[in-house]
């Protein structure tokens, strides 16, 4: 039997009052995880995250992801510890670097990303071990806190990021990895390369969104894509035939999703398009679980 779990985004583009329903309704397909969006303009990922934790009683959660020039790591962890002391072994905390031009259209452009995301992760990671944190580093300065309700048990903290440094600092200061959609099989194989050079353990998680989206005719499926798949290949620079996708009939999801988990991801969370978002997850779910 698999290991893997199947999750599901909540599009930034959705309204948030949709997102209690549709929580409940992904749960009740046998969905594995929920992952909420923190994008600037957009919406909170912690409110989210509570908000699907609330409407739910099995599913992990995700926040995918907390910019951390946002963020700043004392209020982070608390807020995390906060939800993982109410939701149990249901928390996953996202966090990356968040995107350069929003990050400085705001004043929070750091001097050095790299460093801030590794001084942020590691002091969250302590606050929520229940440690006391003194860190004068280079963007992170924090003078003897500790968490007055830590968690007993401690939630997962992941990094979404792309490029090879910050991956392999994932493998040095986080409990996993979350990449962006578009990366496919070949792209997660490398990625773990990079984070077990960095000295994550086996157990280090790799969490692969993708842009989904499923029909009885693959071609009308990958049309409804298309917008967003050109959108992610200039981010990636890449042509969009080089995009990965999780598309086409539900047997066709259920092969690519199968491609994903073999090439070491532990989390698969689709990125719906098109109409009915939980009946194209349902059918996936289903093809799936019958391969």
């Amino acid at each position: 039997m698999s290991s893997l779990r199947i999750g599901v985004m909540y599009d930034r583009a959705w309204a948030p009052e949709g997102l209690p329903a549709f929580a409940r309704e992904v749960e009740a397909l046998g969905t594995d995880e929920l992952w909420v969006v923190e994008d600037l303009s957009w919406g909170g990922g912690i409110s989210a995250a509570t908000v699907a934790l609330a409407a739910t009683s099995r599913m992990r959660v995700g926040l995918g992801i907390a910019p951390a020039p946002l963020r700043n790591p004392a209020l982070l962890a608390m807020e995390v510890a906060f939800l993982a002391r109410v939701y149990p072994g249901r928390f996953v905390a996202g966090i990356g670097h968040g995107v350069t031009g929003w990050m400085a259209s705001v004043g929070a452009a750091p001097a050095s990303p790299l460093t801030l995301l590794a001084e942020t992760t590691e002091a969250v990671r302590a606050l929520l071990r229940g440690e006391q944190v003194q860190m004068q580093g280079g963007e992170v300065r924090i003078d003897g806190l500790r968490l007055v309700h830590p968690p007993a048990q401690v939630p997962p903290v992941v990094l979404g990021v792309v490029r090879p440094r910050s991956l392999e600092l994932s493998g040095r200061v986080a409990d996993g990895t979350v990449l962006a959609e578009g990366h496919g099989p070949a792209d997660l194989e490398a990625a773990l390369a990079l984070i077990r050079k960095g000295g994550g353990a086996q157990e280090h998680e790799l969490i692969a969104f993708a842009y989904a989206a499923v029909a009885d005719d693959a071609r009308q499926a990958a049309e409804v894509l298309r917008p967003a798949v050109e959108d992610q290949a200039a981010w990636l620079d890449r042509t969009p035939a080089e995009v990965f996708t999780v598309s086409g009939t539900p047997a066709d999801a259920a092969a690519r999703i199968a491609q994903l988990e073999a090439a070491g991801a532990t989390s698969v969370v689709l990125r719906f398009s098109g109409e009915e978002p939980v009946r194209q997850l349902g059918a996936t779910l289903a093809a799936f679980a019958e391969r």
